[in-house]
């Protein structure tokens, strides 16, 4: 066994500045790094007694053999500098960055009469890459616009200026397509080449409001000079761009050059959208997969995930918009927490994009791990229902009746969040007389649990009641008599609402429309009450065709039930012969059974 770690020696030597911080094993393998303003505050958090820190937490605690420390000028140092040594090192203990895409840039090579072109390879050479693009469509769509709107070579020649004037090339199919102005041949210039570049590589950046008034005036000032012919090439360039920019624009185009973030999580995984905003244009956007492993806060993994973004896309925008207070002190960035307005409306499209991103991830691992959706609806069950266990067992009651006659109750299992049709029940009520709903519930309550606590049968981890206070009380009553009503939860569903209520609780509880957890309950009330329903039908129908037979003279109660028991129905006893009968009955009664029916078909 490894020798304790002395944690308070280790803190001593713990600086209070800011800075990253890693965590070793016993094996000298680096397990956890992070990032703090203030290192020796931060560090000694982990070892503080008093803390409240998750089980994976001391977990982590107890295998710290060593510390290390990187010192930093500032916060915004360390969580750069943290960022990339996670990257690096990928420690066991640290939130894995699910990201297996290359995601391809365009580039605008390095070169005289510049090409444009996608690739996922960076190559340090002086060109210029903008992206990553997440959306494939996206970008081909943007150099779809390119090609048509401006005239580039497509060809790898060196077109230096003294290959130029030596002759050495010709013009190729390219240019007599139109798609090319053959500056190999010197018939454009490097100055409306390099023109058009510069009017490209503001499109990519967003900026194509200041084009487009550009070229408004161009045209204007050709129609002016009679130059019709340049105005309607004018023409049709400004109307492919603006096209572009109508599909683009989602917000006021006074916003520009902003990041914006929202996070959604669950129990292990959180997912972050980024949305890379120039003059009210959307020119980057991509939606990534944390893998938790220390149950950390969403203002921890979204802070991580800024870093990465704002890195991997080389952001330097000034204002970043995120659903939350972020604390960390930096005083070249705004961090906006809109509650109106365009910043509001862009906040709120990156919920929808994460929301959404999240939805297929999680039904993708469900299809294939059906037991992760069980474990996450019952998680969420339990949140939802302020409960301290999964409810992995619930039953749920009710009660149904013909007018005060035939009551009956019936009782529907879920396992797992699932229908158990092997443990169903039902219950003559026999305590009763008349409708009374109330003292239905109770005895089928009182008798369900008399017999599992007399069998030694687990208990369910939560109840449902199928009705309001009233029929909830009674379930109570019947619990409390057994002493049983801590051990579970128990709620009351109300048909017209959809209200829960809660024992000994007057306000209802309401849940989300959409929640899985009112699904759950709902099915389970629909289950109960078809369950119900069909067997109270069935002891109903079976009432009122012995009170049939009861009409035949001779024929009691008893007899009725004994006539139907052996016939099956009541069809069956008026064709049957009086030597059928008389396997049942007397002859007298045979006789009298045989005269009522021939005289009913007369």
């Amino acid at each position: 066994m490894s020798e304790k770690f002395d944690y308070k020696a280790a803190l001593q030597n713990i600086p209070h500045k800011p800075g990253v911080y890693q965590y070793w094993d016993s094996e000298k393998e680096l397990i956890y790094i992070g990032k703090a303003k203030d290192l020796r505050n931060r560090v000694s958090s982990y070892f503080n007694k008093d803390a409240h820190i998750n089980a994976k937490t001391r977990v982590l605690v107890s295998k710290i053999r060593n510390i290390t420390f990187t010192i930093v000028d500032t916060e915004v140092d360390a969580w750069l500098l943290e960022n990339s040594m996670i990257k690096k090192h990928q420690p066991r203990y640290n939130v894995m960055l699910k990201d297996d895409k290359t995601y391809p840039w365009i580039i605008i090579k390095n070169e005289n009469y510049p090409r444009i072109f996608w690739t996922r390879r960076i190559v340090k050479d002086g060109s210029k890459y903008l992206g990553p693009y997440a959306s494939i469509s996206m970008m081909h769509n943007i150099l779809g616009l390119i090609k048509e709107t401006y005239p580039l070579r497509t060809c790898n020649l060196a077109l230096t200026r003294e290959n130029i004037d030596k002759g050495k090339f010709k013009v190729c199919l390219e240019y007599q397509l139109g798609n090319c102005k053959g500056p190999c041949q010197n018939y454009q210039t490097e100055d409306d080449y390099d023109n058009s570049i510069g009017e490209i590589t503001d499109i990519l950046n967003g900026k194509i409001g200041a084009i487009l008034r550009r070229l408004k005036g161009e045209m204007d000032a050709a129609v002016a000079e009679y130059n019709y012919e340049l105005a309607h090439r004018l023409k049709r360039k400004f109307d492919l761009l603006e096209n572009y920019q109508s599909k683009s624009t989602i917000v006021n185009s006074s916003i520009t050059d902003v990041d914006v973030f929202n996070i959604a999580s669950e129990e292990k995984l959180a997912f972050v959208n980024y949305l890379k905003v120039m003059n009210g244009t959307i020119i980057q956007t991509q939606t990534i997969e944390l893998k938790k492993r220390l149950d950390e806060s969403d203002e921890e993994l979204l802070t991580l995930a800024i870093v990465e973004f704002r890195s991997r896309y080389n952001s330097d925008s000034k204002e970043v918009i995120v659903p939350f207070d972020i604390d960390l002190e930096d005083s070249s960035i705004k961090f906006t927490v809109p509650k109106l307005g365009e910043k509001k409306k862009l906040l709120d499209l990156s919920q929808k994009n994460v929301q959404y991103f999240k939805k297929e991830k999680i039904d993708q691992y469900e299809k294939l791990n059906p037991e992760i959706r069980t474990e996450r609806l019952l998680t969420q069950m339990m949140k939802d229902l302020r409960m301290n266990q999964l409810p992995r067992h619930i039953e749920c009651f009710d009660n149904s009746n013909f007018q005060g006659k035939y009551p009956v109750s019936a009782i529907v299992v879920f396992r797992d969040g699932k229908p158990f049709k092997k443990d169903y029940r039902h219950f003559h009520v026999k305590t009763v007389e008349g409708p009374n709903d109330f003292a239905t519930m109770e005895e089928a309550v009182h008798r369900r649990y008399r017999r599992m606590l007399d069998e030694g049968t687990e208990l369910p981890q939560l109840i449902v009641i199928d009705g309001g206070k009233g029929q909830l009380s009674s379930a109570m009553h019947s619990l409390k008599l057994l002493g049983i009503d801590k051990q579970v939860t128990v709620i009351g569903i109300a048909k017209r609402l959809e209200e829960l209520y809660y024992p000994n609780d007057q306000y209802p509880m309401y849940l989300d429309k959409k929640s899985e957890t009112l699904k759950v309950i709902q099915h389970l009330r629909d289950e109960a009450h078809r369950f119900g329903i069909t067997f109270h039908r069935k002891i109903r129908d079976k009432g009122t065709l012995a009170t049939e037979l009861e009409l035949i003279e001779g024929i009691g109660k008893t007899t009725a039930e004994k006539l139907l028991k052996y016939f099956k129905s009541v069809k069956k006893i008026r064709e049957a012969n009086e030597e059928l009968l008389l396997e049942v009955v007397n002859l007298k009664q045979a006789k009298a059974i045989r005269g009522y029916f021939d005289q009913s078909q007369n």
